[in-house]
């Protein structure tokens, strides 16, 4: 079983934000696989079947900054290795639908994935990044993430989040290299 964490905010006034890509992504594959939400502890939780293998899906209700508290107790209460655990989150040095996979690595100054690396002790997770762009003034960030898509970007997003998706079954089928090799930078 593999434990894929959407990273987001709960509460409608986040539900249309950048910062809440990680919730569309997996709301996404939620959608495409015809799974149905449970509202459960640390969060919003699914599981779906992807051929062979079992992702268990999670939007945590933490909210961004305290995220590693959900992912913790899922991996946990599941008994997954950290190794088979992929976040998904947003990217502001992306641009827009940019897609990045990795095997581990820094935190680029993301909140959420800080906080998860904090709880798990490690950076040794895999993270796919989901570019949002840097089109914000000078000490506008909080502003920028937390603020909706352009009417471009809206047009893009199906297409964008569907491949996310892609790239996350990907993941799941073939391990983290292939999918990195098909869908990174794309």
């Amino acid at each position: 079983m593999f434990l894929i964490a959407g990273l987001g905010n709960i509460g409608a006034e986040y539900a249309d934000t950048r910062h809440n890509i990680g919730f569309r992504v997996v709301d996404k594959l939620a959608a495409d696989a015809g799974a149905t939400w449970e509202d459960r502890r640390y969060g919003f939780v699914t599981t779906i079947r992807v051929k062979n293998q079992q992702l268990l899906l999670l939007k945590p209700s933490t909210f961004m900054n305290l995220s590693g508290n959900a992912v913790r107790y899922w991996l946990n209460e599941k008994k997954i290795p950290v190794s088979q655990l992929l976040v998904v989150s947003d990217d502001l040095a992306l641009p827009f639908g940019t897609l990045r996979m990795k095997p581990g690595g820094s935190e680029g100054g993301h909140n959420g994935l800080r906080h998860i690396t904090s709880v798990l002790g490690t950076q040794q997770y895999a993270r796919f990044r989901f570019g949002i762009g840097n089109d914000f003034a000078r000490g506008g960030q909080v502003d920028f993430v937390l603020g909706g898509f352009t009417d471009e970007e809206k047009a893009a997003m199906d297409e964008r989040v569907a491949t996310a998706a892609d790239a996350v079954r990907s993941y799941a089928l073939e391990g983290i290299q292939r999918a990195m090799n098909k869908y990174n930078g794309k």
